[in-house]
C-alpha cells in the first residue's frame, strides 16, 4: 500500500444519493483535488456493495486519492478497490481486525472530543483523526461539538494527521486556520450540496492555505 494520508479534504460519500448525481459531484471534486475519500455505510436496500465500491474506485484511481470505507472493515477482504476503513470509534478488538484483514491498510477514527481516543489511535499508528462535531451539523448526527482547544491539545499529543469535521465552510475553516493548527476538513454536504463541487473544492483549498 503506497497511498498515505497527509491532510487536504477528506470527502464522504453517501451511496443513498441518487447515483448519476453523486457520480457528478465527485468527478468534479475530484476535479477540484480533493486529497481523501470515503464511503458512508448508508446504504439503500438491495444495493450490491462490491458493485458500487468498484465503480467509486473507478472514478477515484485517475487522481490517485485514497479510497476508504466506513466502518465495514471485512469489505477489504472481498475487493482491492479499498485502501482502508474509518472507524466511527477505536476499535477495541484492532489487533484481531488487523489479523483477518493480514495486510496493509489505511486505518482513521473519529473522535467526538475525547483525547483518549487520540492516544490510542497514536500508540497504535493509525494514519489519521477526524474531530467530530466542530459546528452543529445533520450529517455529524450524535457528535459532540468539539472545542478548538482540544484539537490544539491533540496536536501536543500525536504527530498524527487532523481533521476537523461537522458543519465545516470554507469561512469556518479559514478561522479556525487563524486560530489553531489542523490538517485537513472533512466534509459532506459542503461539497455535495454545492452547485459547483470543483469550485467549492477549491475554496476548502485556499481557507486550509491560509497561514497563521
Amino acid at each position: 500500500m503506497s497511498k498515505k494520508i497527509a491532510g487536504g479534504i477528506y470527502l464522504v460519500i453517501d451511496p443513498g444519493m441518487e447515483k448519476q448525481l453523486l457520480f457528478n459531484k465527485l468527478k468534479a471534486a475530484l476535479e477540484g483535488g480533493i486529497d481523501v475519500l470515503q464511503i458512508w455505510n448508508h446504504w439503500p436496500e438491495g444495493i450490491n456493495k462490491l458493485n458500487f465500491i468498484q465503480e467509486i474506485s473507478a472514478l477515484a484511481k485517475p487522481y490517485h486519492v485514497p479510497l476508504l470505507i466506513n466502518q465495514e472493515w471485512a469489505l477489504l477482504n472481498e475487493t482491492s478497490a479499498l485502501d482502508g476503513v474509518h472507524f466511527d470509534a477505536f476499535p477495541v478488538d484492532l489487533p484481531s481486525i488487523k489479523q483477518k484483514i493480514g495486510q496493509a491498510f489505511i486505518a482513521g477514527v473519529t473522535c467526538s472530543g475525547n483525547l483518549e481516543t487520540v492516544i490510542q489511535a497514536h500508540r497504535n499508528q493509525l494514519d489519521y483523526i477526524s474531530f467530530c462535531s466542530m459546528f452543529p451539523s445533520r450529517s455529524a448526527g450524535s457528535c459532540t461539538i468539539v472545542l478548538p482547544e482540544t484539537v490544539e491539545q491533540a496536536g501536543k499529543l500525536t504527530d498524527i494527521p487532523l481533521f476537523i469535521s461537522g458543519g465545516i465552510t470554507p469561512e469556518n475553516t479559514a478561522t479556525l486556520k487563524q486560530k489553531i493548527d489542523f490538517d485537513g476538513v472533512a466534509v459532506i454536504s459542503g461539497i455535495l450540496n454545492a452547485k459547483n463541487p470543483k469550485q467549492q473544492t477549491l475554496a476548502y483549498q485556499d481557507a486550509l492555505n491560509i497561514k497563521q
